[in-house]
């Protein structure tokens, strides 16, 4: 049984903003899965349960708000008696180019809040990683916050959209057959 993760905020104003490309990506998966989600309370998330080939796939979106959402993912993978190196965990990054996908076996959080607080509610850095391009870096703005909260740029977002297809192929991969194999599958300027 493997558990993956999407990070994002709750609520339709957070739905189409670059912060919320990892609950897209797990949307995706969702749906190319065929499973439905279903509110969780004692998770603080909406959840699904889908299969793999032979694996259990558990799906995940916070509904803690970002900072948060460790406080939703821990409680999961300790209820059905997972470990860090059982979690997928996808989100956005504004250091990689619109729509390119990144994926890591461990690693820092690189001050993305929501990967900070899966860190430390797990006390540990080793979980998979699949970030997704949100290209922040040939929009500079004063505060951060309101540029991954507000709207993906109208040339950027053809780009994002298949870079959050593509994060959802690559968090199964992970997920079914390693992060080792989906990094060498997936990581690199020919994807997108």
């Amino acid at each position: 049984m493997k558990l993956i993760a999407g990070l994002g905020n709750p609520g339709r104003e957070y739905e189409r903003t670059p912060h919320n490309v990892g609950f897209r990506a797990v949307d995706a998966l969702a749906s190319a899965l065929g499973v439905s989600w279903k509110s969780e309370p004692k998770f603080k998330a909406q959840a699904a349960r889908a299969r793999s080939g032979s694996e259990t796939i558990l799906l995940l979106k916070p509904q803690t708000f970002m900072n948060l959402s460790g406080e939703s993912v821990a409680p999961m993978l300790a209820f059905y008696k997972l470990g860090p190196e059982d979690l997928v965990v996808v989100s956005d990054e504004v250091n990689l180019e619109p729509g390119r996908i990144r994926i890591r076996p461990s690693g820092s959080a690189g001050g993305h809040n929501g990967l900070k607080s899966v860190e430390r509610s797990l006390g540990t850095r080793d979980w998979t990683r699949v970030r997704i391009g949100v290209g922040m870096g040939h929009h500079p703005v004063a505060d951060l916050a309101d540029r991954v909260l507000g709207r993906i740029e109208p040339e950027d977002e053809a780009a994002v959209e298949s870079g959050v297809r593509m994060a959802a192929e690559a968090a199964l991969c992970a997920a079914t057959k390693g992060a080792d194999f989906a990094m060498n599958r997936y990581n690199g300027p020919e994807v997108v």
